[in-house]
């Protein structure tokens, strides 16, 4: 009964839903009853959660470019679905210093094909657009950034997704605010960890490889600090918000944060030992430091999720020990316990989720 039951029966379609963060989030809506629409560019890694959980024999996909404007307009028109949850990103900082125009066109250009999508919707529909903490102009201050500070950093990446915000601002202030039909809500969360990434240049991803060889991993940034939380904390806060866009309980064309616990703030070094532990290796023994970051990387960046907590009753719920537990159980039963059926398991996990919510009494859970 999560999220009121809202999802049940609806029509949802996700862009970037062959991802990682897309894949965790149709499993949990098709768990929910929803009809489940892709749409994304490909299957962007191998291995891949998508394949490694056979999620194309559950869902309806779609492969094309979130660029092409008029083939993503076509496909809305052909789906009308209920709620569109769009996550289609280049969403690598390192990649995006090597393949800038790239990133701009898929964040930005992708981001405008979406809303102009939106603006042909002449039925019911709740749109939720995820953009990135990264949206915020990181001053690297050590209190969290709030939903009106100033947006659009330094970097190609931040600029990408500061821009992307600018672009749904304009559309929700021009055509959407008026639309009576639309709800729209947007979100913004960071530092992302759980089972079933395996895209370039994360830490999670170079440490579960090496592990599952019996290796050493290389750490380029020991002492960087980040507000680490598993993937199904930021997914909860999505479906929350929908839920309470749909029932009209929260006012249209907002923006909401969320983050994880202050405890998960924790260094790459901490994290690399604490996942090798639970793998059951010589923590001392697990890691090796290079200290050679090619880019400058943002020391701290964290969000202020008062916002979340006040008007959707929502606020993080897994402990660091269990984001690490969950995350290792995850990548161990895929590349030890070969036998193991991956979908399952995913379900568990979310399932587990669900219940730790219920425990501290939050209405989503409910």
């Amino acid at each position: 009964m999560a999220f009121n039951n809202i999802y049940k029966g609806k029509k949802v379609l996700i862009t970037g839903n062959t991802g990682f963060k897309g894949t965790w989030l149709s499993t949990w809506l098709h768990s929910l009853g929803a009809d489940v629409y892709g749409y994304s560019l490909s299957i962007p890694t191998s291995p891949s959660m998508y394949e490694a959980i056979g999620l194309s024999e559950k869902i309806h996909q779609h492969y094309g470019d979130i660029r092409n404007k008029d083939e993503f307009n076509d496909y809305v028109q052909k789906v009308k679905p209920d709620f569109i949850i769009h996550l289609a990103a280049q969403a690598l900082v390192l990649t995006s210093y090597k393949e800038p125009f790239d990133t701009i066109t898929t964040n930005v250009i992708g981001t405008a094909a979406v809303c102009d999508a939106i603006r042909n919707i002449r039925w019911n529909c709740t749109c939720i657009l995820i953009t990135s903490d990264k949206a915020y102009d990181n001053v690297e201050w050590i209190w969290g950034y709030r939903e009106t500070d100033r947006l659009g950093g330094k970097d190609i990446y931040s600029g990408s997704k500061g821009a992307a915000e600018l672009v749904i601002k304009s559309y929700w202030y021009s055509f959407i605010k008026e639309m009576p039909n639309i709800k729209l809500g947007v979100t913004r969360a960071g530092n992302v960890i759980g089972g079933g990434d395996w895209a370039k240049d994360r830490i999670i991803v170079d440490c579960v490889k090496a592990f599952s060889k019996g290796e050493t991993v290389e750490i380029r940034s020991p002492k960087a600090t980040r507000p680490w939380q598993h993937v199904l904390e930021p997914l909860s806060g999505y479906l929350t918000l929908g839920q309470f866009l749909t029932e009209g309980k929260v006012d249209n064309g907002e923006a909401y944060n969320f983050g994880p616990r202050a405890e998960q703030t924790k260094t790459v070094f901490q994290l690399v030992q604490d996942l090798a532990e639970r793998w059951g290796l010589d923590k001392d023994k697990a890691a090796r430091l290079t200290g050679n970051s090619p880019f400058h990387e943002a020391t701290l960046l964290k969000l202020n999720c008062d916002k979340a907590l006040a008007y959707l009753h929502w606020h993080s719920t897994l402990h660091y020990e269990d984001c690490v537990n969950f995350i290792a159980d995850w990548y161990r039963a895929f590349y030890v316990d070969k036998d193991k059926d991956m979908y399952q398991l995913t379900l568990d996990q979310i399932n587990t989720y669900v219940k730790k919510a219920q425990g501290e009494n939050l209405e989503w859970a409910k």
